[in-house]
């Protein structure tokens, strides 16, 4: 049996998607990041367009993207967008969990962009901590604070799965397992 897989699947789905994004609220106090991104894939040149339409209207035209390709299996020199082409540089010495965006008119702004195969309760832990107003948090620390959670809560579930399975689990006299819906009031368990 052959298989065709068609290499632009994920540009349309991300063309058809609106982008996941969380944006620090209008405020004086200055952050380390302006929001976090949350793109659907890892392809660059799929993923800018809608990121950047839905940053033109809150921040200006933005113009230029800098990334660090390390995250990036390919880093285009130019984006096509509606009319227009959006540039793309690249440095290794920015943090490869984030992404800066700029403007002529209006400024910069650091985004850190989320890996997308990051778990969605993760992926929003990240993109709110991104977002709270003159946090001193980078990338890089929101990242590593995130892996440290991450594992917490894999090695929680793992002691419970071990519990329930050693026997752990409240068991009836006739040996099946009790949940909530058997230790309700009025079935005759209390």
């Amino acid at each position: 049996m052959t298989a065709t897989v068609e290499r632009t699947a994920p540009r349309d789905l991300a063309a058809e998607l609106p982008a996941r994004l969380s944006l620090t609220p209008k405020s004086s106090l200055a952050g380390q990041l302006d929001g976090a991104w949350w793109p659907y894939s890892r392809d660059l040149e799929a993923e800018l367009p809608p990121l950047v339409a839905a940053l033109d209207e809150p921040w200006g035209r933005i113009t230029r993207v800098t990334v660090n390709p390390t995250r990036w299996p390919v880093v285009p020199r130019t984006v096509p967008m509606a009319g227009r082409r959006l540039h793309v540089g690249w440095f290794t010495e920015q943090d490869p969990d984030k992404l800066i965006l700029l403007s002529y008119t209006v400024g910069r702004w650091d985004l850190l962009v989320v890996p997308p195969e990051t778990p969605p309760a993760a992926a929003a832990r990240l993109m709110a901590a991104a977002a709270i107003p003159g946090s001193v948090l980078t990338a890089r620390v929101l990242m590593a604070n995130e892996s440290v959670i991450g594992r917490g809560i894999r090695d929680a579930l793992r002691r419970e799965d071990t519990w329930e399975s050693e026997g752990g689990a409240c068991m009836s006299p006739f040996g099946n397992r009790l949940d909530a819906s058997t230790l309700a009031p009025g079935n005759g368990w209390r």
